[in-house]
């Protein structure tokens, strides 16, 4: 008798490191244990009250059914004055943007509509974990490129080069990104613009952390002459609003690509949720009001608090990054694979961090840790890992 067997495609792939980590400690919750959980890149604070009120409005309203799939007008529209208050963009709300659950959700129907079984997806590496299984679950095959130490985590143009074939479709890029924290700079976006321009690439760009840039401006790589048609431009509320748990966010791309995600939309989910798409309209048709703007200030000291302490440790390099509210700390000197390393101080001390192996082989030798915790775990956290790390020095 034939086996039922699950899928290849599940069943060659791996769990996300950074939410089994984050689940893992959760469990440990539950069962009573204290954990210090500086592993999923999530804050602490609850979304804005003003956000949520806005939600409990439409819903009290009756707005609680299905919405166009490519989003509310509202919603779009709000996008739409966000992209030209904050990027300088100029989007047609009806053409140009489409309404996601979040980054992941966005780039699947991206990934769906770009490339064909076969085809090859340049990312970074290290990069986040769940894109190269994307595009395996989308047919395609992802192909890493080093961001190496010595150039600061950004793409030799030669080597980017040298990983491009003839079954290259597009790049995946991350700005600012994770889990290094760079800030890709102008011309940083200009040579790989060149580069898909020359081999006539897509080029799609996580931008879920474009607000929490710490000591540059964010750039758009879609503005760049020539990239419009080619880009995909990816977004959400999760980060810089603490929106995490409402799964909602945007693309911005030419028409031609709009319309195929719209399609894919209506198939796959229908549409996204009708009051979350109120609230982030809310969000997005004015500017940060100040308690938002409080949060993305202290972020920056909780970054830089962590920093400092990390890199006052013995055998920790850890620079304050550009942007996020993460730091990837170097621990090659205390002679540990990193994933041993996060595994014996989850056990040990009760502190849960990312292995840098889990981002990809280039990011063997680091740890992520989220900064964007309570002052009192993010001090009692790093304590924790100092004790940790007193035992192997």
């Amino acid at each position: 008798m034939k086996e039922l067997n699950i899928s290849e495609r599940v069943a060659n792939s791996e769990q996300s490191s950074t939410v089994g980590i984050a689940d893992i400690a959760i469990k440990l919750r539950e069962s009573g244990e204290k954990v210090y959980d500086f592993s999923a890149a999530r804050a602490f604070e609850p979304t804005p009250a003003y956000i949520i009120e806005e939600a409990v409005s439409a819903m009290q309203k009756g707005d609680t059914h299905q919405t166009m799939a490519k989003g509310t007008t509202e919603y779009r529209r709000a996008i739409s004055a966000k992209l030209k208050r904050e990027n300088n963009i100029d989007a047609d709300p009806e053409k140009e943007i489409i309404a996601t659950m979040g980054v992941k959700q966005g780039l699947t129907i991206s990934l769906l509509a770009l490339i064909n079984p076969g085809d090859q997806v340049i990312v970074e590496d290290p990069c986040f974990p769940s894109y190269k299984q994307l595009i395996a679950y989308c047919g395609g095959e992802a192909v890493p490129v080093p961001l190496r130490t010595e150039n600061r985590f950004r793409w030799d143009r030669d080597e980017l080069e040298s990983h491009i074939t003839d079954k290259t479709k597009a790049i995946l890029l991350n700005t600012p990104q994770n889990p290094t924290g760079v800030v890709h700079t102008l011309e940083d976006l200009q040579m790989i613009a060149s580069v898909a321009i020359k081999h006539n690439l897509f080029v799609m760009s996580d931008e879920v952390y474009e607000r929490l840039t710490w000591d540059r401006e964010h750039q758009n790589i879609c503005k760049i002459d020539g990239m419009k048609e080619r880009s995909v431009t990816l977004t959400s509320l999760t980060k810089s609003f603490s929106m995490g748990g409402w799964r909602i966010g945007y693309i911005y791309a030419s028409e031609k690509i709009i319309s195929s995600l719209y399609k894919l939309q209506q198939h796959l989910i229908t549409s996204c949720n009708s009051f979350v798409q109120t609230a982030a309209a809310m969000a997005f048709k004015e500017p940060p009001r100040k308690e938002v703007l409080d949060y993305w200030k202290e972020w920056e000291e909780k970054t830089k608090f962590v920093s400092d302490k990390l890199n006052s440790m013995s055998g920790i390099k850890c620079p304050m990054p550009e942007g996020a509210f993460f730091v990837w700390a170097d621990i090659s000197e205390l002679g540990l694979p990193s994933k041993e390393f996060v595994e014996k101080l989850l056990k040990e001390e009760k502190v849960a961090l990312v292995h840098g192996s889990s981002f990809g082989r280039n990011g063997e030798g680091y740890i992520r840790m989220t900064c964007s915790k309570t002052w009192e775990d993010n001090h009692e956290g790093l304590e924790r890992i100092k004790s940790f790390i007193r035992k192997l020095v």
